[in-house]
């Protein structure tokens, strides 16, 4: 396997949300700057496992504590305690708290909110012991400011926001950063279905895009490279950060 770089040679990485999107892109520069990475999805197709060549997979879901158990057990038997965990599974429903049904409600909250709980928790004591490690939660730009029918989504990604800043006040003095990602609009297939969800055509929330001051959707990689500094020693005296990576959107309209 080609190797860019050797950022994170000798590091262990555990990636949530691994399969497509954010997550995908993430694992393989891992992989590439080489690191040891175990990818972990609800669902691994073939063409997903194809796409991270190096990497070690684990199916769970994340909102449940024996899945995050499982998963982490199976890091630290293939590789050793993870240095860098990235929780980046997520879904989103675009509703109105009227539209959300209660379950719906728990299921979004679970897998956007409760994992990075669940998946911190188990991941920290490790990293604790090693003297130090980095965490970093991919929020969203909605984790900042509200969006129209998306409350469920919302209010996960902005306790993801304020999760990561308590972390961070919480596990400084081990040694451990946590900071997170807000992504605006972004070329994944969580966006497409997001479109599909409002009844729009599949790329009409991509073409939409152009109205931001880059003029487009921002890609996976680029989202990818940020977490990357986010955990290298680039970025040894940021903590508690929330960076957004949306081409503008949040700066303001021209």
């Amino acid at each position: 396997m080609h190797r860019s770089d050797e950022r994170f040679s000798g590091s262990v990485a555990l990636v949530t949300g691994a399969a497509s999107g954010i997550g995908r892109a993430t694992a393989l520069l891992f992989l590439q700057a080489g690191a040891k990475v175990l990818a972990v999805d609800m669902n691994w197709p073939e063409e997903a496992t194809r796409a991270l060549p190096g990497a070690s997979f684990a199916r769970a879901d994340i909102s449940l504590e024996a899945d995050c158990a499982a998963a982490v057990a199976q890091a630290k038997e293939a590789y050793g305690s993870p240095d860098i965990l990235v929780n980046c599974a997520g879904i989103t429903k675009r509703a109105t708290i009227m539209d959300t049904q209660p379950e719906e409600w728990d299921h979004i909250l679970n897998v956007n909110l409760r994992s990075v709980y669940l998946m911190s928790r188990l991941v920290i004591p490790s990293m604790q012991s090693k003297g130090g490690g980095s965490i970093v939660n991919v929020a969203s730009g909605w984790g900042l400011v509200g969006g129209a029918r998306a409350a469920a989504y919302c209010a996960s990604k902005g306790g993801v926001v304020l999760l990561t800043k308590a972390m961070a006040v919480d596990h400084g003095r081990d040694g451990i950063r946590v900071n997170c990602v807000c992504p605006g609009d972004t070329d994944t297939p969580m966006l497409k279905r997001e479109a599909l969800e409002l009844g729009l055509r599949e790329d009409a929330l991509l073409k939409d895009a152009v109205s931001r001051p880059l003029g487009r959707a921002g890609k996976p990689s680029e989202v990818a490279e940020t977490i990357a500094f986010l955990v290298s020693p680039a970025s040894s005296f940021v903590t508690g950060t929330a960076v957004v990576v949306d081409g503008g959107s949040l700066a303001g309209s021209a």
